[in-house]
């Protein structure tokens, strides 16, 4: 066994962001029972645009669901502050095998449920196979191909049909945060299919993290109070947390500015870039995670005559990102391919502007004035880029550059169909990783779910498909960067999409509060919260 000190090759300081492909709930509520204040011991109200369906992590797989799944539930494994390159212990610590197809976890023996009853391997065993079991929930997909189980009272064993260095990584995802086995299966938990215990765990929380649910109202706001039998390693400060449905971000500025909230989590670019000059509040732009990329189609019956690569690299080089990087604000970057930066794998620089290599590979492509429909969702902005604007600069842009664009924007539950199904020609979409690892942006390779997307099957690009197999089995750190790489950079040769921005993600909070640091995988930790003073 290979002790858990080897340093697993992620992501560098704030850079990912968790999106599940879901709207946000409706409605506005800036309606609070408690004090907004910044005096410890009282309570915390924070704003956020809710993305959350349930309370119940084996069931949630949502930006806002794993906010509170955090808060009310600790994880085998976890990460410190933003930075997620390195995974830490959070309930138990490990060792894996050289092949990293065989992981053993150690529970710290001194965690609690809220109940005060100790936490122990059959409740992860419980908890990891009755996700396993529930072959619909959102989260099912991130155990598959591993077998668990229980070695004794405190140790795990962890197997995969294929070497899984990213599986700490997996693990520190907040939708398998663990269950205390006795009070759910009481109320209806099952690891055969037939579990029911959705609705007592919307009702009240049964883990060991920080706070417990008082109230949920998925339209309205999320209450949360002071777990009284913490064990963890946080320093909890305040007794109660508000966490309310704002998902207007103008809103959430006006909540800010007038004292109603201490955190606003959705501002946009422009909203950010005047603030934190004596005003009171305080911003970190970082950039998120997710990738708006443009899509070409492979399939002919689906794009016709434009069914090439060569368009697509006629397109990569005709964009001004410059001007397209204008829309996104603060904290965005240019995507430099289809891994992010920070990323391992990413290349250190994007494409440049090149009318001349735009013009010779629209050649190559057989272009002769066709129209191009650009379909994209026009109801979903993603880290503050609203896709109109942008969808109608890259018109603009391809225009001067000799290609002929039409925009065909629909509501983001149509065009998700369309996009999920196959059957956007051109396409302008995003992208974000499930967990906080390399491996999440294997997808856009031939054969496998985004390329599929793209009609580009693993016969089209059979060495880059070889190179994603290579780099998701490589077990050696530095030949899985190198793997990884070498993708990325075959990608933007002859990938049949073309990266744009990473946006950014743009926390503001009063002066009243420190510790409202922005995390990839479940947004914002609230336990690490504390008042200025």
């Amino acid at each position: 066994m290979i002790p858990r000190t080897l340093r697993l090759p992620a992501v560098a300081l704030g850079t990912a962001a968790v999106i599940a492909l879901a709207g946000c709930s409706g409605g506005n509520s800036a309606d609070d029972s408690g004090d907004a204040g910044g005096e410890g011991g009282g309570s915390l109200v924070i704003d956020a645009a809710f993305s959350i369906e349930t309370a119940d992590p084996g069931h949630s797989y949502d930006p806002t669901g794993n906010m509170i799944a955090k808060a009310l539930y600790e994880t085998l494994v976890t990460f410190e502050g933003a930075d997620v390159a390195d995974p830490q212990p959070g309930l138990a610590s490990w060792e894996q095998n050289d092949d990293a197809t065989e992981f053993v976890f150690t529970l710290d023996e001194e965690r609690t449920f809220s109940d005060g009853t100790e936490v122990t391997a059959d409740d992860v065993v419980f908890t990891l196979q009755r996700i396993q079991s529930l072959e619909a929930a959102k989260p099912h997909f991130l155990l598959e191909g591993m077998t668990i189980e229980k070695v004794d009272d405190s140790t795990i064993r962890f197997t995969t049909e294929t070497p899984s260095l990213q599986l700490p990584a997996i693990l520190a995802n907040p939708a398998l945060g663990i269950l205390n086995q006795e009070v759910v299966e009481e109320n209806g938990g099952a690891t055969d299919g037939s579990d029911s215990a959705q609705e007592f765990l919307d009702g009240e929380s049964a883990g060991s993290g920080p706070y417990v649910l008082d109230t949920l109202d998925l339209t309205s706001q999320v209450v949360l109070t002071k777990n009284p039998d913490y064990t963890g390693d946080e320093n909890v400060a305040y007794d109660r947390v508000v966490v309310r449905n704002v998902t207007e971000s103008a809103t959430q500025l006006i909540n800010l500015q007038g004292g109603d909230t201490m955190a606003a989590l959705d501002l946009n670019g422009d909203q950010v870039s005047g603030l934190g000059d004596g005003d009171g509040l305080s911003v970190n732009p970082v950039a998120s995670a997710q990738t708006i990329f443009l899509l070409f189609n492979q399939n002919d019956e689906v794009a016709g005559d434009m069914a090439n690569t060569d368009i697509a690299e006629a397109v990569r080089y005709a964009l001004d990102y410059d001007g397209l990087l204008e829309l996104a604000g603060e904290g965005a970057l240019q995507a430099t391919g289809v891994i992010p930066p920070g990323f391992e794998g990413a290349l250190d620089a994007g494409v440049e502007q090149d009318l001349d290599r735009a013009q010779d590979a629209l050649d190559a492509a057989g272009y002769e004035g066709q129209t191009l429909t650009l379909q994209y969702p026009n109801d979903y902005p993603v880290g503050g880029v609203e896709f109109t604007p942008l969808a109608e600069r890259i018109q603009a842009q391809l225009g001067e550059a000799g290609i002929d664009v039409e925009l065909a924007g629909q509501p983001f539950a149509t065009e998700l169909d369309l996009y999920t199904g196959g059957q956007e020609g051109f396409g302008l979409w995003f992208w974000g990783p499930d967990y906080a690892d390399s491996a999440n942006f294997l997808p856009f390779g031939p054969g496998l779910t985004v390329g599929e997307r793209a009609g580009w099957s693993e016969d089209a690009a059979p060495e880059i498909a070889d190179l994603a197999t290579e780099a998701s089995t490589a077990t050696d750190p530095d030949e899985r960067t190198a793997a990884f790489t070498e993708f990325t950079e075959r990608m933007q040769e002859e990938g049949p999409f073309v990266p744009l921005i990473v946006p950014g993600k743009n926390f503001a909070t009063t002066d009243e509060i420190t510790g409202a640091v922005y995390n990839p995988v479940w947004e914002l930790n609230i336990a690490e919260i504390q008042p200025a003073s």
